[in-house]
């Protein structure tokens, strides 16, 4: 059995290997921000040997109520008796109505929303699985826990940059290091380009910080350049030259000189995704021209580019906002979820079109869920959650976990529909992180708490 690496070897190996990047971060350009180190000497992989996550996070807190609503005659009566004018029609639920291959007990039947629609057929394949009542905890809790206090509590609950940050890294906002990274850290070895190891293409996120591993940031449009060299600056070659020289030319000075060989590395790495992306041919796959399609489809570029960079496995976050919505519930989340399917199924036929759908697996996260009671015409900050997991390698067409009473004051509500979660993010991230091949006793240094559930992988994939 391998022994697990520790958070304090892991510091120890990111201070030999990046301990002048972070001294350098506060005043840093932005495209130094973007780096992890290059791997010297890793070896490339075989295409084939191949393995990627894809975290899709949903900014604000999505509203679980009416992403996934419960459609039999019983419960659909008591979830309308909740959400009053707030609840989908139970009219325009017929046809995303999930049949899983195990029934859920007491006759509840659940029923994507209508504007999941593209999702249902990804469902019907078996590529689709549901989380159900996901969310930060430290132990397995109760309501009865939680109202004595009675068992240790995630830090700030109901707080978005918070419970963003203990999502994304088992910590409060602050947090330097987050389990996608984590992954990334025992991945690296394998990895004949580290700096691709892990990857968002939306912005800075804790989720893919690592304690070795950088994220390496994209844009929609691809790697960001240096635009200053790689044309004439102000019409003048002589100025292009000297920013050149300026900002990659060695130095007696130790700082200055750790600056522009991360420059220098920033440079390099730009070239070699702008080359390896200009070689790929046109995706067959039609994306959606929303932000996340955009997201989605540089993330499926730089799989098909895998070979090019000599990966093994990798992690990608994407994302989409605005779903903090205490108000105009009905006008804005329909289409924030329309955006999800739409972008989510492309990416998937994409996978499918590379030959990879049983090598990349999706899944959704979010701030938290919110309460299944109506604020006017909105819903408040909740707790646990229900996700969608997408791939080819799920054991879809199948709901996880326990399904939660429908009901206010409830056994599974601290208030206002508030669900306590029944299942932590540290089993979701253990059951993915076990997948991409992350080793039993390695678990615990991508997820911290895995040792206070008696179940560490959930079985979805």
């Amino acid at each position: 059995m391998h022994k697990p690496i520790s958070s304090i070897d892991l510091a120890r190996r990111a201070l030999l290997r990046r301990g002048a990047l972070l001294g350098v971060t506060g005043t840093a350009a932005p495209w130094a921000l973007n780096l992890s180190l290059m791997a010297d000497a890793a070896a490339a992989t075989s295409p084939g040997d191949y393995k990627a996550l894809v975290c899709v996070f949903l900014y604000g807190g999505n509203d679980h109520g009416n992403t996934l609503v419960p459609v039999d005659g019983t419960h659909y009566t008591r979830y309308a008796q909740i959400r009053g004018a707030m609840a989908t029609a139970q009219s325009a639920l017929a046809a995303t109505t999930l049949q899983p291959n195990t029934a859920l007990p007491d006759g509840l039947q659940l029923a994507l929303a209508p504007q999941l629609a593209p999702l249902k057929t990804v469902w019907d394949a078996g590529k689709l699985a549901v989380q159900l009542n996901v969310g930060p905890l430290i132990v397995p809790t109760t309501v009865a826990q939680y109202k004595a206090k009675s068992v240790p509590l995630p830090p700030k609950l109901l707080s978005h940059n918070d419970q963003q940050s203990i999502w994304q890294s088992d910590l409060a906002e602050g947090a330097t290091s987050g389990w996608g990274g984590r992954i990334g850290d025992l991945m690296l070895s394998g990895n004949g380009g580290s700096v691709f190891s892990c990857t968002s293409v939306t912005g800075n996120a804790v989720f893919l910080s690592g304690h070795s591993a950088v994220q390496y940031q994209l844009s929609s449009g691809g790697a960001v350049a240096i635009k200053g060299i790689q044309r004439a600056l102000y019409g003048s070659s002589a100025a292009q030259t000297a920013l050149r020289t300026l900002i990659t030319g060695t130095s007696a000075n130790l700082f200055a000189d750790e600056y522009t060989r991360v420059t220098r590395r920033s440079i390099d790495a730009e070239a070699q995704v702008t080359a390896a992306l200009g070689g790929l041919p046109d995706l067959a796959t039609v994306f959606p021209g929303t932000s996340l399609g955009a997201q989605l489809k540089m993330v499926a570029r730089m799989v098909a580019a895998r070979a090019s960079f000599g990966l093994s496995r990798q992690v990608f976050m994407v994302s989409l906002g605005g779903f903090d919505l205490h108000d105009n519930l009905l006008e804005n989340h329909p289409g924030l979820l329309t955006q999800v399917a739409d972008a989510m199924k492309a990416f998937h036929d994409a996978t499918a079109e590379l030959g990879v759908s049983d090598k990349v697996t999706s899944f959704t996260a979010s701030d938290f869920g919110r309460t299944l009671s109506i604020n006017g015409d909105g819903s408040d900050h909740g707790w646990g959650s229900h996700h969608v997991v997408i791939g080819g390698a799920v054991k879809g067409k199948a709901f996880y976990g326990s399904a939660p009473a429908i009901a206010v004051n409830g056994p599974d509500d601290i208030g206002q529909g508030r669900l306590v979660p029944t299942t932590s993010v540290d089993q979701f991230g253990a059951t993915l992180a076990s997948w991409l091949g992350v080793s039993d006793s390695d678990l615990a240094t991508v997820v911290p708490n895995i040792g206070n559930f008696s179940t560490r992988n959930l079985g979805f994939v």
